[in-house]
């Protein structure tokens, strides 16, 4: 089961970048902020300022620390600028010097030449690169919005699908009643992370409100208080509440384990029957359960088989 991808290229300009960070400019071209970039890798030039520039990506912001530093400093000032000049004529997207640590003029002729912004920061490079790599990966991640809802029962993350009227904003409203936590409600804001994680949010204008038919829209956070409502949370199940059929076989021992691709990740499905008298809430509180304890490598079906199979041959 597939549900479609966001196909759009997201792109970040290197000024919302040197922004958000706090970059002291160094060197900007002309056309700066029309610089945009569409990876979240970052790279420490060392290779390329040796000399080898076989899997060098100009597309990724190069950062020279301590140790591209020392090794500039090691050599004669004539081999250090033409290993500059070689580096910056590479085209790298923006050059990122950190710990306040001194740019080479060479460098910063060059870069005019060629049309290289070059900034500098006072943090360590480790620090900075994963601060760095993170936002990029948060602003470049692929997404899409779904109709559903999101809620974190027992810490995992439950997307309620379904159609609409099957129950499943009263089904949060329970949840919530029951001492889980609200994400969102109708709509779900979901982003990759990485290739294995999602994560779900609310749009900002529905953010802690629930829609409720008969009495109407609903301030979670007020009513409930802020121990009910969570800005986002990592999506680990996805429920499917559909209306009883008769005659339909639904899953009773959980042997074949159904997922959903969501962006390209492998998320575990289940299905969900909703008839009068059936308890909801206490069923996705066992879910998420059940779902924590697969993941913690316990399949109470596969159990369940094995001993059947067992006894089975035993009688055999």
């Amino acid at each position: 089961m597939e549900e479609g991808a966001d196909k759009e290229v997201r792109y970040i300009s290197l000024q919302q970048i040197e922004e958000e960070f706090s970059f002291e400019r160094i060197y900007v071209p002309d056309d700066y902020a029309a610089i945009k970039i569409n990876t979240p890798e970052v790279s420490r030039p060392g290779l390329a300022l040796a000399g080898f520039y076989g899997i060098f990506d100009a597309e990724r912001i190069q950062m020279i620390g301590n140790a591209e530093h020392r090794y500039l400093d090691g050599l004669d000032e004539r081999t250090r600028d033409c290993k500059l000049r070689a580096f910056i004529d590479a085209h790298p997207v923006a050059v990122l010097f950190t710990t306040s640590l001194p740019v080479y003029p060479a460098l910063i002729e060059e870069a005019q030449k060629v049309g290289v912004p070059i900034w500098r920061t006072g943090e360590k490079t480790s620090p900075i690169m994963a601060a760095l790599i993170g936002s990029l990966n948060d602003h470049l991640a692929p997404r899409k919005s779904t109709h559903g809802g999101l809620v974190e029962v027992y810490g995992e993350g439950l997307l309620l699908l379904g159609d609409s009227g099957v129950g499943k904003s009263e089904t949060a409203i329970e949840l919530v009643k029951r001492g889980h936590r609200l994400i969102a409600d109708d709509v779900v804001d979901i982003k990759r992370i990485s290739d294995t994680q999602l994560i779900g949010v609310a749009p900002e204008i529905i953010r802690h409100y629930i829609e409720l038919r008969g009495i109407g829209i609903v301030d979670v956070c007020r009513l409930f208080g802020m121990g009910a409502v969570k800005e986002s949370q990592q999506i680990d199940l996805v429920i499917n509440l559909e209306p009883w059929v008769e005659g339909k076989m639904y899953d009773r021992l959980g042997l074949d384990e159904q997922t959903v691709s969501i962006l390209g990740v492998s998320v575990p499905t289940v299905t969900i029957p909703v008839k009068p008298g059936r308890n909801l809430s206490i069923i996705l509180e066992v879910a998420a359960m059940n779902n924590r304890q697969k993941r913690m490598g316990y399949n109470t079906a596969e159990e369940f088989n094995k001993k059947l199979m067992k006894r089975m041959g035993i009688e055999d």
